[in-house]
């Protein structure tokens, strides 16, 4: 019965419903976020839709209601009062009725946020003398004495744009994001009894100490409290808590300690409910509940960041809070949907840039398991003393019992004032550490954008280095390119506390006066691991599995005689792999030369995951059947106790192919003094004599236009002397810029220069042979009966380059689609190999505009360990099988953004490439990120096979 009993009190106490009705009772006035919201009378002074009253939806952006002017803060950057600011303002009129039983409440009004000066009327009578200035804030009225219970009253908003606080225009609107205006989270009534709980200022340690102070809404006489914790199930755990004020006051604390509680860690988000009542003698006045987590963080100088006993790295993202339709309104949906993403990234960290987030957002953190930096507003600039002392106390009294929350960042990249660092422990029971991003600050030195050396420099000093900013991911740049370079450093260093990527979505708005087209503000807010509507680049797969918890350390390569023992890292600091799952796959693929391409499962299984606690390495055994090798891959899969994949690996071996088959019928050759031309079958190929180039092929009579192949491409970074050393003196943006060449002198076309040609027939083929001077030194065609060509080809160069292969030009305008067997579906560069797997993928044409479309995966790009592709035209299909694997396959020249801050490279049609380029992000250049990223030396003879095929 007593079970029973507290499971019913727990019900109770949880949903808000009470016996005695002694709970707080919430009055929306607005919605409660996107796609829920309430109709307001709304006028706006300027811009779009002005100077006469109509309607707007609230909570909600105005811009995005088709009122006022868009606006991107860094345009007037430190300008406190710039001519030609968007500067309107919003006025905003709603009618609503109170309950008459509210007659004995205390009421209060509550703004979740409003951007950004907001005075507030009801029925005609201010709340407050002052408006309250910062936008990102929850801040509160209590207005009973203005109330007509039972009748209706009248609601009267202000909102103003732009501050007339200098300090905050400075920290909010001047930033590189866009400033929007108006009432963007929700406004709600609370309604309290005359002696009510407040807030409340927990603390719950790993090793079950708790402690709260319980802030009472004015100054009492003789009053009790108790708190009463429960777990996930609703069971009761240990006694309930009391303490009192004995005489006058308006604070409340009580401790004590509780035994065998679960410990809150981003991977075991273990959650307590803690119900607090506030009590005259017996009699209940007001009770709340809380949700705890019992855990413990310390930064231990020169040492690490520790949570529970624990030393940890932060695999974080820096967050906007935003949405294209909605600016920065969003509901509970796009929050949760957000930290889910996250976390399937295998990130364990978030930080809040640059304004605390909605309190569904840290809802979904405490739940899902995320640790959270949350980040007073300031951008550069900073609030003044006075405006900011009021902001911290809104910020820290809203979040500070989420357990998620670890850190507290005052402002961002100059924007801190440090006269406001020691006021987030004045409302903090915790005492959180306080960052300064960008500054070293606490024993933690958190600079912004270092390249891969001067990281290694970072690592020399006393402090711990963990970068709040880093690898700006600039279009399809900067997170994943370099990155597994970085992270190497990051998890091996002993002074390491890891790092935040730069940032998690584009921040594309989708423009009401534009038709909802996407604006990134060009280069600005295009710098997401995910598109506006979170849409999945490459580098969120090359995250994931470089942060993957569980790693399988084996080559991608079996030998012969593999016994199934794959050698295993933990990586995950609370959880033993046991708790995962193992699953593997052996997988064979079929040919479009053997028939229509497919993926064929052979076998498939389950293994008990070993037992490999945090930070240390095992073995995991895969019972393989005999016939293994006749497979083409095996695939080994993890995912964790709740069922998601951490990672699939593949792994591959020798294994002998045969392409070309007993052949029989008829091929003919002629020549011509321009050409050679081979008839076999239906297929007719030109091979020019002038040069050894294909120039025609016709298929069933209709021309393919395949040609000018093989032709070598080799280029360099504009800004790369021969040495591959960059040259200082060149301009800036050579950088960005792949220049082709043709030998050791620049000046001489010596690469393709002809010696001589022959054709003759062997074996019912017709064999073409030229011979090159220069760079490109041989090429051999052999073309069966039925119409398959075997292209051998020769080249050396000995040198640094960027680039290099060959290739033949195909309009782009005739391409449909490709399907290859290789891995995929995201392209690669040299220095963002990982996040692809192995199998057969297929996507139509496209040619997106980085940071205005957001189609992927790219058509175009270069696709590693290719077996064969298959290319849809409007003309017919071309079919390329690779013999070496060890070779890329180039697709066109993957596209740069507008205004090409990444780069600009030769467009090389369709290509087979031993050296591809390294991407950059905005802020460092390709050979300032990581070994991965240095330029290739080629040496010796290159000999190279790929085979071609055509049909209709």
């Amino acid at each position: 019965m007593s079970k029973f009993i507290n499971k019913l009190f727990y019900f109770l106490v949880v949903t808000g419903f009470s016996v005695m009705a002694q709970n707080t009772e919430i009055q929306y006035l607005s919605g409660t976020g996107y796609q829920d919201t309430k109709v307001w009378e709304f006028k706006i002074s300027d811009g779009r839709k002005s100077g006469e009253w109509s309607t707007i939806n609230v909570p909600s952006v105005w811009e995005q209601e088709g009122f006022g002017k868009y606006q991107y803060g860094i345009r007037f950057y430190g300008k406190p009062f710039p001519e030609g600011i968007a500067d309107e303002v919003g006025e905003y009129k709603y009618k609503f009725t109170v309950p008459k039983s509210w007659e004995n409440k205390r009421v209060k009004i509550v703004f979740d946020g409003s951007m950004t000066d907001t005075k507030v009327r009801i029925n005609g009578r201010s709340t407050s003398d002052d408006e309250h200035q910062g936008a990102f804030y929850r801040f509160k009225y209590e207005i009973t004495d203005l109330l007509k219970f039972g009748k209706e009253n009248v609601l009267d908003v202000t909102v103003s744009k732009e501050s007339k606080n200098a300090s905050v225009n400075l920290a909010e609107r001047r930033a590189d994001y866009w400033n929007f205006g108006g009432i963007f989270r929700p406004v709600f009534l609370e309604a309290l009894p005359a002696s009510h709980i407040d807030y409340t200022s927990l603390r719950a340690e790993a090793d079950g100490t708790f402690e709260a102070n319980i802030f009472l809404g004015n100054g009492a006489l003789n009053l009790r409290a108790e708190a009463t914790v429960f777990d996930e199930k609703g069971n009761k755990i240990g006694e309930t808590l009391q303490g009192f004020i004995i005489g006058g006051g308006d604070k409340i604390h009580l401790s004590g300690n509780f035994k065998n509680v679960k410990q809150w860690t981003a991977e075991t988000p273990n959650l307590y409910k803690v119900g607090i009542k506030l009590f005259k003698d017996k009699t209940l006045l007001h009770e709340i509940t809380e949700t705890i987590g019992f855990r413990t963080i310390e930064i231990r100088k020169g040492d690490g960041i520790y949570v529970n006993g624990q030393r940890v790295l932060m695999k974080g993202v820096n967050r906007h809070s935003f949405w294209p339709e909605s600016g920065r309104t969003l509901n509970k949906e796009l929050n949760y949907a957000d930290v889910r993403l996250i976390k399937e990234m295998n990130m364990n960290a978030v930080r809040l840039s640059h304004y605390p987030p909605d309190p569904d957002f840290l809802k979904a953190c405490d739940e899902l398991g995320l640790y959270v930096m949350d980040e007073l507003g300031g951008w550069h600039g900073h609030y003044d003393d006075a405006v900011g002392k009021k902001l911290v106390k809104e910020m820290v009294t809203r979040d500070l019992n989420h357990p998620s929350i670890i850190f507290w960042s005052n402002g961002n990249e100059g924007g801190w004032n440090t006269n406001l660092d020691n006021q987030f422990d004045i409302w903090d029971l915790q005492k959180r550490p306080v960052l300064h991003p960008q500054q070293e600050h606490n024993g933690v030195e958190t600079m912004h954008y270092r390249s891969y050396g001067e990281t290694l420099e970072y690592f020399r000093d006393d402090n711990i280095f963990m970068p709040t900013e880093y690898l700006h991911g600039l279009y399809d740049g900067g997170h994943g390119a370099g990155f597994d370079d970085y992270w190497e450093v990051m998890r091996k260093h002993p002074r390491s506390g890891g790092g935040y990527l730069w940032v998690f979505a584009d921040e594309g708005i989708a423009r009401t006066d534009q038709d909802g087209k996407i604006d990134n503000q060009g280069n600005y807010g295009a710098d997401g691991i995910v598109g506006p509507h979170h849409e999945k680049e490459g580098s969120f797969f090359t995250v994931k599995e470089v942060w993957s918890p569980i790693m399988i350390m084996n080559p991608s390569k079996l030998e012969k005689d593999f016994n199934g023992v794959f050698k295993i890292e933990n990586r995950y600091d609370f959880t033993n792999t046991e708790r995962c799952k193992f699953e593997w796959e052996l997988v064979k693929f079929i040919s479009p030369l053997k028939g229509k391409s497919d993926r064929k499962a052979i076998s498939k299984g389950t293994v008990k995951a070993p037992s490999i606690s945090p930070h240390s390495k095992g073995e995991l055994n895969i019972n393989l059947p005999n016939n293994w090798q006749d497979a083409d891959v095996l695939y080994v899969k993890v995912t964790n106790e709740n069922g998601h994949e951490l990672w699939t690996w593949d792994y591959t071996w020798d294994k002998p192919t045969e392409i070309k088959q007993t052949v029989l019928g008829t091929i003919d050759l002629k020549e011509t003094a321009e050409s050679f031309t081979v008839t076999a079958n239906k297929t007719i190929v030109k091979i020019d004599k002038a040069s050894g180039k294909l120039v025609e092929v016709q298929q069933d009579g209709k021309i393919i236009s395949l040609a000018n192949g093989p032709k070598i491409m080799m280029a360099r970074r504009g800004d790369r002397t021969l040495d591959g050393t960059v040259n200082p003196e060149f301009l800036k943006g050579e950088d960005r810029i792949y220049k082709e060449f043709s030998c050791w002198d620049e000046e001489v076309n010596c690469s393709e220069n002809l010696l001589n040609i022959s054709a003759k027939k062997v074996n019912g083929s017709v064999i073409i042979e030229a011979n090159y001077h220069g760079i490109l030194q041989k090429v051999v065609w052999t073309i069966d009966a039925d119409g398959l060509i075997q292209l051998d080809y020769e080249y050396e160069y000995n040198g640094v380059v960027d680039l290099a292969g060959v290739y033949f030009e195909y309009p782009e305008d005739k391409m449909q689609s490709k399907k290859w067997l290789g891995d995929g579906p995201y392209r690669v560069w040299q220095n963002r190999l990982k996040g692809t797997t192995l199998g057969i993928w297929e996507n139509d044409y496209n040619d997106p505009i980085p940071g205005e479309s957001f189609n992927y995966p790219e058509f175009k790009g270069y696709f590693n360990n290719w077996k064969w592709a298959e290319f849809k035209t409007a003309e017919g299909e071309i079919y390329i099988e690779n013999v070496d694997t060890n070779t890329y396959l180039g697709v066109y020249a993957p596209r740069d953004g507008r205004d090409a801050l990444l780069y600009t490279i030769p467009n090389t049609g369709i290509a087979v490439l031993d050296v591809i380029p390294p991407a950059r992000n905005k802020v460092n250049a390709t050979d300032l990120i990581g070994p991965s990223s240095q330029p290739k030396w080629l040496n010796g003879l290159q000999k190279r096979s790929i085979y071609l095929k055509f049909s209709k």
